[in-house]
């Protein structure tokens, strides 16, 4: 895997680079390069890739190009289980995003490592790892982004939440930054080549690594407004969790969305508190055709598959083929014929 991971190193980066020197980048500046529509057309999320696969990819830039146009829809597969082999199949898929979930998976730091690498390196750099961390803590954000993946964020309610998980992920003077540096995590001269050669290694970090927030309550809703106002600058996308949002306005859970006037009054203040900050949105988009539709309209990501639910849809379809069509019957004679 090291070598393909130079190999690709000097192909992609390239790609990823080139095209116009003393472009504008995305914060204004000169410096590194856009990326072009037509890379990623061919290539896939190895288009936004960093020069090491252990470093994470250009999934801000990713993002922002997907909300305005530039690329597609991102395409997410969600990991719920706490397993490296289904990691590594999923990797060869071709989704642009592969989400690893840690906040309600039964898992290690070793083993939400393996699976971001996996991902990384099984795509050979065609799908980006995004971890939902377990909460707020400081040393998971660290663990997940040392792991070379973006980071989604859940149940963010307020401006002070917003501020350390922002202070968590970035190094330096940046919001107040308090990541620390991994000495071990990657090999100088080898893994730690910085995109952009005009800024330091942890400066290009800083720009590469995506943080998705959730919003999973009415409050979280409320305070969307300065929460953007504040910490927008570094957050990504949003993605509102419908499912514990509900809950926690006393509606019922049992779906991904609603009729109710609350609750329509809640997306809307959700939807145009995004417009009026030109935020990214993002969430899952399953179900019925039209329900995939209606849920992806406007995002920016989408997670559309799952481990659990590909697992329970192809097992409970063979399982009640073989019922209906395979009736008892006596095969003892079978065996006397053999």
């Amino acid at each position: 895997m090291h070598t393909s991971s130079l190999n690709l190193t000097q192909q992609d980066s390239s790609i990823s680079t080139r095209a116009t020197n003393g472009a504008t980048s995305m914060n204004g500046t000169t410096g590194l390069a856009r990326v072009d529509p037509e890379h990623v057309a061919k290539l896939g999320m190895a288009a936004y890739r960093a020069p090491s696969l252990l470093q994470p990819h250009r999934a801000q830039e990713a993002l922002r190009d997907a909300h305005g146009g530039r690329i597609p829809p991102l395409i997410g597969f969600f990991c719920g289980l706490s397993c490296p082999p289904v990691a590594k199949v999923v990797a060869q898929l071709g989704f642009d995003i592969v989400w690893i979930d840690w906040e309600h998976a039964s898992t290690n730091v070793e083993t939400m490592t393996q699976m971001v690498h996996d991902v990384q390196f099984f795509s050979e750099g065609k799908s980006m790892a995004f971890v939902r961390v377990p909460g707020h803590g400081h040393e998971n954000i660290g663990f997940a982004l040392d792991a070379g993946a973006s980071i989604v964020v859940p149940q963010v309610d307020t401006v002070e939440q917003a501020r350390h998980i922002v202070s968590a992920a970035r190094y330096g003077a940046i919001r107040n930054g308090t990541r620390s540096a991994p000495p071990a995590r990657y090999l100088p001269g080898i893994s730690d080549t910085p995109l952009d050669p005009s800024l330091t290694f942890h400066e290009n970090v800083n720009k590469q690594a995506a943080i998705v927030i959730q919003i999973e309550t009415y409050k979280g809703i409320q305070n969307l407004d300065a929460i953007l106002t504040e910490c927008g600058d570094q957050i990504s996308s949003v993605w509102l969790g419908s499912l514990d949002a509900r809950i926690s306005m006393g509606l019922s859970g049992g779906g991904l969305g609603g009729t109710e006037p609350e609750w329509l009054e809640a997306v809307a203040l959700y939807e145009s508190t995004l417009a009026k900050h030109n935020m990214p949105a993002s969430g899952l988009a399953m179900g019925t055709p039209e329900t995939k539709e209606m849920m992806g309209r406007g995002k920016s990501f989408v997670v559309v598959a799952a481990d659990t639910y590909a697992i329970m849809g192809a097992g409970l379809s063979e399982l009640g083929y073989f019922r209906e069509n395979f009736p008892r019957k006596n095969h003892k004679g079978i065996y006397k014929q053999l």
